[in-house]
């Protein structure tokens, strides 16, 4: 199927000290004497007083004028003074001897975030799609969100999450596919672990199932009630579910795909072993098709005896590839960091949003992104022609065939769009950011709350001990390497400011121009193809 550790290292200081005390070991150059041997001793003489003023000032430049004000400083620090070090990043093991002797959370981890490293803390602004966290919660900006509009999300929740004073609850209401559930509960808990003292107190509902289910429609009119607020991973334009990132930042143990910071490395070492000139002149994609109508459209596109669309499908199932053998056999021939070997790959949504989409948009190939109904937190802010290439949903074949040939005779500015797309899931969707945004969304939606939460009857105390030390297998291998090692040195980057209705007008509108563009252009290929 197509488809963290979050490893924190400590910064590392510049390293910039003094010269040790030294005094100056200025060199002034011999200049021609003219004059008699007299009048040389005594320029000398000047000049040794003149360096004797200067060594016993340490080059006090406010004391001179002139050409010496001109001569460089040198370092003032005694010899036995140290340079500056920059606070490192402490690492706070998991206790599992204690959580097994007690099998309670141990409470040896810090409760507050020390003050941070001024010289680390650059409080960078937030990439562009923090943006829509404003447009996410906007639904409860004037209402506020109060202990019913909680409660009537609980209908299809996973989960109910309540964090009181840094330690997280989790009330389970019903299991979820395969470990979503648990990979989305262990990202948060490491995001308490890299801010601890910053979550204020919050209580949420959480539905790890693909589709929306807050339809805007049921929530519109004078006498409409205040929608309940419920996480997931997407939702489309027409429902109002809060976006949150994905279980799998942090590993999807059923098909080996490990978590974000040693998967990203991977992709990006695999995109170095084959250059875009070196790769497969065509489109490819991989995946289950019988989750979706439009996968199965899409197999119509695959290379035949009496068509080449430019496309190469491989289906994980029947007689392409057995997905249930490739399941049990543990995704051995599915290596993500392997499939960036065509010039082109296509995304195309399953059953709703896909997490694939971010494997694919790594990969330095030009991205075809089949028009999706669905995004998720990141995916509102790519842009067509600069991202990804457009593809119609309704005529994919023809599409597909016009891409592929523009891409193949525009060399450089498919490569570009390509790299363009992968240095914005590198640099803008770094784990940092990941959990940055968590910190931000959950913030948010925390100072909505219109009641103080308390904890559920049925919840029980959640921390990274009690998830990971019990944890077996590739649950525990992607737990431990996901694992945030100790409270960040720095604060989570500024969050941006909301979009004003002209801006995101502008927006929307430059994002359908550039679709428009490509519609004209395909309209033309075809024209001249006399198909």
């Amino acid at each position: 199927m197509n488809i963290d550790g979050a490893r924190e290292s400590a910064p590392q200081g510049n390293g910039h000290g003094g010269h040790g005390g030294k005094t100056t070991d200025t060199i002034w150059r011999p200049f021609a004497i003219t004059s008699a041997r007299s009048s040389a001793v005594c320029v000398v003489s000047v000049l040794l007083l003149v360096g004797a003023l200067i060594s016993t000032q340490l080059l006090d430049t406010s004391d001179f004028v002139g050409g010496l004000a001109q001569m460089p400083l040198l370092s003032t620090k005694s010899e036995g003074e140290s340079p500056k070090k920059h606070r490192q990043q402490i690492e706070v093991p998991l206790d599992c001897s204690a959580y097994e002797l007690t099998k309670s959370c141990p409470r040896s981890y810090p409760t507050t975030t020390d003050e941070e490293d001024p010289d680390t803390n650059l409080n960078a602004t937030c990439p562009v799609y923090f943006r829509w966290i404003h447009e996410d919660l906007r639904p409860w900006a004037y209402t506020g969100i109060t202990l019913d509009m909680v409660e009537r999300a609980k209908a299809t929740a996973n989960f109910r999450l309540v964090v009181l004073n840094g330690t997280a609850y989790v009330e389970q209401y019903q299991k979820a596919f395969q470990t979503r559930d648990v990979f989305t509960l262990w990202g948060i808990l490491q995001l308490l672990r890299k801010y601890p003292g910053k979550l204020p107190d919050l209580d949420l509902m959480f539905d790890c199932v693909d589709w929306p289910v807050i339809k805007s429609i049921d929530y519109g009119g004078p006498n409409a009630t205040t929608p309940p607020p419920l996480f997931r991973y997407c939702k489309d334009n027409e429902t109002l579910d809060i976006v949150f990132p994905d279980w799998s930042f942090w590993g999807w143990p059923e098909i080996r795909v490990k978590s974000w910071v040693p998967l990203l490395n991977d992709l990006m070492e695999g995109n170095q072993r084959m250059g875009w000139d070196e790769r497969e002149p065509h489109a490819y994609w991989k995946g289950n098709p019988e989750v979706a109508e439009t996968r199965q459209d899409l197999l119509k596109c695959n290379v035949s005896d009496q068509q080449d669309w430019g496309a190469r499908v491989f289906a994980q199932k029947g007689t392409l590839q057995d997905w249930k053998k490739e399941s049990k056999a543990g995704y051995k021939t599915s290596n993500l960091a392997d499939q960036c070997v065509h010039r082109f790959k296509i995304y195309v949504e399953g059953s709703a949003w896909s997490v694939s989409e971010k494997y694919i948009l790594a990969c330095d190939s030009v991205t075809l992104l089949v028009q999706p109904r669905y995004f998720d937190f990141f995916t509102r802010s790519l842009k067509p022609l600069q991202h990804y290439w457009p593809i119609k949903p309704n005529d994919k074949c023809r599409s597909i065939k016009h891409a592929v040939d523009w891409g193949n005779t525009h060399q450089q500015e498919a490569k570009a769009m390509g790299k363009a797309a992968s240095e914005f899931i590198k640099e803008d969707l770094k784990i940092d950011y990941v959990y940055d945004y968590m910190f931000h969304l959950l913030n948010e939606y925390a100072k909505l709350l219109r009641y103080k939460p308390t904890v559920p009857q049925n919840a029980v105390e959640l921390c990274s001990e009690s998830m990971a030390c019990p944890a077996q297998g590739l649950n525990k291998d992607y737990m431990m390497e996901s694992l945030v090692k100790g409270p960040s040195v720095t604060s989570p980057c500024t969050m941006p400011p909301p979009y004003d209705p002209a801006s995101l007008r502008s927006l929307l509108s430059e994002q359908e121009n550039s679709i428009k563009q490509v519609d004209e252009w395909e309209k033309k290929f075809w024209e001249n193809q006399k198909i």
